[in-house]
């Protein structure tokens, strides 16, 4: 058995279907866990703090900034966006696999702070069926379609910097695979040492 969780960023462009998936993960995986993010914005109509986004205020989030506990920041429209590390922290310790639902710009920053990292790119098969998808929400114009296409061919490219590339032809195919990811990192010799030794000792 795994001493620790695994901690799994998961990348992919608009349209690859990154939320459909960890939903669906988390629904038959009781073990999976997604951090959810902090932010400075003002709660929204309907959302829930500690669920959709913990929703704190600028002092605050600056105060985590200055302690190193924010694991990767961002600043959009005046507002602060980024990953606490404690939630992240605690339930790793409690050998979750917690998956961080991260752009490309921040997974380099994770990387640099857990060395055990791994790191997911999720795809879909063709930007022919990205297209359809993005055309499909209905809620955006051509020019901006158009502008997630030519922002996606960009973010897959950054694909070749992943461990592993997960592509949504389907959402069951897609959760399984990353499931058997999962299971190979958490039977790493690396993961297992203390396990190991604990059976060679008969402890």
């Amino acid at each position: 058995m795994s001493e620790r969780g695994i901690l799994v960023i998961l990348s992919g462009p608009s349209g690859s279907g990154k939320d459909t998936v960890l939903n669906r993960l988390v629904e038959v995986d009781s073990n999976v866990k997604v951090s959810v993010s902090m932010t400075t914005r003002e709660k929204r109509e309907g959302e829930i703090d500690g669920l959709h986004y913990y929703f704190v205020s600028r002092e605050y989030f600056e105060k985590k900034i200055s302690e190193n506990r924010m694991l990767e920041y961002a600043e959009y429209a005046k507002n602060y966006y980024g990953t606490p590390a404690e939630p992240v922290d605690e339930m790793l310790e409690q050998g979750k696999s917690v998956f961080l639902k991260i752009e490309v710009q921040g997974a380099e920053k994770i990387r640099n702070r857990y060395d055990d990292v791994i790191s997911i790119f999720l795809i879909p098969p063709s930007m022919h069926v990205l297209e359809a998808r993005l055309r499909g929400r209905g809620t955006e114009d051509e020019e901006t379609i158009q502008h997630r296409l030519f922002i996606a061919r960009e973010e897959i490219r950054k694909a070749y910097d992943y461990d592993y590339v997960v592509f949504n032809d389907s959402v069951e195919c897609a959760v399984e695979d990353i499931k058997a990811i999962i299971t190979a990192e958490k039977n790493k010799i690396g993961r297992n040492k203390k396990t190991i030794s604990e059976v060679i000792n008969n402890v």
